[in-house]
């Protein structure tokens, strides 16, 4: 029997509270909201549901605690059909949760508290059977560096390629960086990385170009107005499609994991990055 290819998701996984509301609330202010809901989150957990979606099969590699938040976080992933096998049930700790607040414009703001997602642990990683027919491993910046930057070593000496989605923002080590072969950010964490404000495509792009200095192959996503792609001697940027926002919540997890699924499947680069384009436009304009 062919052996199928799949991924292996590292990261977070959250238990998050949605809050609907006219606008987001300044300091000291209190906003009456319309709504609230429980939802599946954590960029980790979003980003495997968003390769299964694409059609791969990925591995979850998380923690969640012995609370009452930990059983929904594993049928959220069981539910979305991603392999939990490698999420552990730490007894004592708190699962990861956060508090997103959404504004009547489609765009939100968020606090997480990372709980069980910091006690990760990286003993999981030797294990031959969650590198099983794995070609790609997907990493975010929910769970702690030593443990992102270990998993990427582990996957380098399986031939396993390395996507960073550097969420939320912070400053990586020089090893971290030698061991990501692409990185994908968004307008304002390439902005902290290199300082160019990403205001526009072009912008992006010169964003893109600068961190593929130090990073190799550079994703820098830009909104509406785009994708931008460097390194490796390819340079390119592709315009973003015309919708009518909805809501931008979770749409960089959705771009990331289409992305990688095409990947898995055999795309190049230039094809996948546009089936996530695409794929992250059709989020974004989708009522949820």
């Amino acid at each position: 029997m062919t052996p199928t290819p799949c991924a292996v998701t590292l990261g977070s996984l959250h238990y998050d509270i949605v809050v609907a509301a006219p606008h987001r609330p300044v300091a000291g202010e209190t906003v009456t909201g319309t709504a609230w809901r429980p939802v599946f989150g954590g960029k980790g957990g979003n980003q495997a549901a968003a390769v299964v979606a694409a059609g791969v099969p990925c591995r979850m590699v998380s923690a969640v605690g012995d609370d009452s938040f930990g059983p929904f976080l594993r049928q959220g992933l069981r539910r979305t059909g991603v392999d939990d096998t490698h999420v552990a049930t730490l007894t004592g700790t708190g699962s990861g949760m956060s508090v997103a607040i959404m504004d009547a414009g489609g765009d939100y703001g968020a606090v997480i508290v990372s709980g069980a997602n910091l006690a990760i642990d990286p003993a999981v990683l030797d294990g031959n059977a969650l590198w099983q027919d794995a070609t790609h491993l997907v990493l975010q910046n929910e769970i702690p560096e030593v443990l992102n930057l270990a998993a990427a070593m582990a996957a380098r000496a399986r031939g396993v390629i390395t996507v960073l989605n550097a969420a939320p923002a912070r400053d990586l080590s020089d090893a971290m960086a030698g061991a990501v072969d692409i990185l994908v950010v968004n307008a304002g964490e390439a902005e902290a990385l290199c300082a160019i404000s990403v205001t526009s495509l072009q912008a992006a792009q010169a964003a893109a170009q600068a961190l593929s200095a130090r990073f190799g192959i550079v994703v820098v996503t830009a909104g509406g107005d785009g994708v931008a792609v460097a390194g490796q001697g390819g340079e390119y940027a592709e315009p973003g499609h015309a919708i009518t926002l909805v809501s931008t919540h979770g749409a960089g997890d959705c771009f990331i994991g289409t992305m990688v699924a095409a990947l898995v499947k055999g795309s190049d680069l230039s094809g996948a990055v546009a089936a996530a384009n695409l794929a992250a436009a059709k989020h974004v304009s989708a009522p949820r």
